[in-house]
């Protein structure tokens, strides 16, 4: 760094990085800036373009360590990831000639979530199951072996989204490779009658999709909130309505969506806050044509 600077470095240990490469920020985990580090300074793997390495390959196959969606034991699983038939799937049993899930890369997405599930190496993945959102919680012994994995995914996604929009830029296509949430916490509810009581529940607000769990692990979310924009009379208030009874936590939040009304409410001022400004960025940004869709998937939910 003395001798060449900052700039110079980089242009000679960035110059070859994939357009689906992860690249951290001060924000994230730990393991995903120390693998960074290590993948640039240590193995040296922007340098040179003759190397393929593992993540870019189209296919992978190995063993994660999968929490089981009914006990919570975490047993070794495995996963395969293919390109060609435009999944991951993974097999209960080595033997197995029929996987036990197939997630389609269509609707993939991932991120390290070490502090929720336990693990430094703590990835969870989701995709869509009959439209509902589906929880895996994977990790590896070896931190290189699950950011490989994480970038493995973004570089099917990526494949995937160049053939889905041909004239799509890497601009264009990087932000869509995988998404971290915007918010996760809990809350309290209520259901649609709002004369029931209000509950404790896990809620993670997966871009316009707020879902809510019995628990931060649950495979299911017990249901989920679409989140529009204002131009579809979509509103976030700070407060419950004066009649509302049964909550616990005295800082409320009210949805107002084209349907009805949700109740929530949060424990602490700062947490009312976060969720609301949460809240606002969706209902502040325009939604997209595909987004409509989802949102009449929405209503048509019994």
């Amino acid at each position: 760094m003395a001798s060449t600077g900052n700039t110079v470095s980089k242009a000679k240990y960035e110059s070859k990085i994939p357009p689906f490469y992860y690249k951290p920020t001060f924000l994230d985990c730990l393991l995903l800036r120390e693998q960074w580090i290590r993948a640039k300074y240590e193995r040296e793997e922007f340098i040179f373009t003759e190397k393929q390495e593992p993540y870019s390959a189209g296919y992978r196959e190995g063993y994660l360590w999968k929490r089981g969606r009914d006990n919570g034991q975490f047993l070794s699983r495995k996963f395969v990831l293919s390109e060609r038939e435009g999944a991951l799937k993974y097999y209960n049993r080595n033997d197995a000639k029929e996987p036990k899930a197939i997630m389609k890369i269509e609707h993939l997405n991932a991120t390290f979530q070490p502090e929720k599930i336990g693990n430094a190496h703590g990835l969870q993945i989701t995709y869509l199951k009959d439209n509902s959102t589906r929880n895996i919680f994977v990790y590896h012994e070896d931190g290189k072996e699950m950011v490989d994995w994480f970038n493995a995914i973004r570089a099917a996604r990526f494949h995937y989204l160049q053939v889905a929009f041909p004239g799509a830029s890497n601009i264009d296509l990087v932000p869509k490779l995988s998404r971290n949430y915007l918010k996760e916490g809990y809350m309290e509810k209520t259901g649609p009658k709002q004369t029931e009581g209000f509950k404790k529940r896990w809620f993670t607000m997966d871009d316009r999709r707020l879902m809510y769990f019995k628990d931060p692990l649950d495979a299911f979310a017990r249901g989920e909130v679409f989140i529009g924009s204002k131009e579809n009379s979509y509103k976030a208030l700070d407060g419950l309505p004066p009649s509302t009874q049964g909550n616990h936590w005295q800082y409320g939040i009210t949805i107002i969506t084209p349907d009805r009304k949700f109740l929530f409410a949060c424990e602490t001022k700062s947490d009312q806050l976060e969720w609301i400004s949460a809240f606002q960025k969706l209902i502040n940004r325009p939604m997209l044509p595909q987004e409509y869709a989802v949102e009449a998937h929405f209503k048509h939910k019994p």
